[in-house]
């Protein structure tokens, strides 16, 4: 199995408005998003690629054009967790990029999580 990844980053608010209110993520918040996109395959295409890292630019030009510097609550249905980001993404990407299988959604240095089907 061959598998790649590709990184891509923006920033953004929220409010978690599920946590108590003593929680300080249920106030107004932002961060600057890291976003991993993996890709697998058992072959290689004619290039040798799994996948064209070229061929990703509809990834940037989503996130940009509708995640960069926005309020997250308007935009991802539901909760605007890291993991409902994560899965919001993968099915937004999955149709157009048959080898997707994860999408990672880091909102710190040391936090990240991976939705995976």
């Amino acid at each position: 199995m061959y598998k790649i990844s590709k990184q891509f980053s923006f920033s953004a608010s929220h409010v978690l408005d599920l946590l108590p209110d003593e929680h300080p993520c249920s106030r107004l918040h932002g961060h600057n998003y890291l976003i991993t996109v993996h890709l697998k395959s058992e072959t290689l295409n004619e290039y040798s690629f799994v996948k064209d890292y070229k061929s990703l630019t509809a990834v940037k030009q989503f996130i940009e054009e509708t995640l960069d510097h926005s309020y997250l609550n308007d935009k991802i249905p539901g909760h605007p967790t890291s993991e409902n980001l994560a899965r919001f993404l993968y099915e937004q990407f999955k149709p157009d990029i048959s080898e997707l299988y994860a999408v990672e959604v880091s909102e710190t240095p040391r936090t990240s999580c991976i939705y995976e089907p």
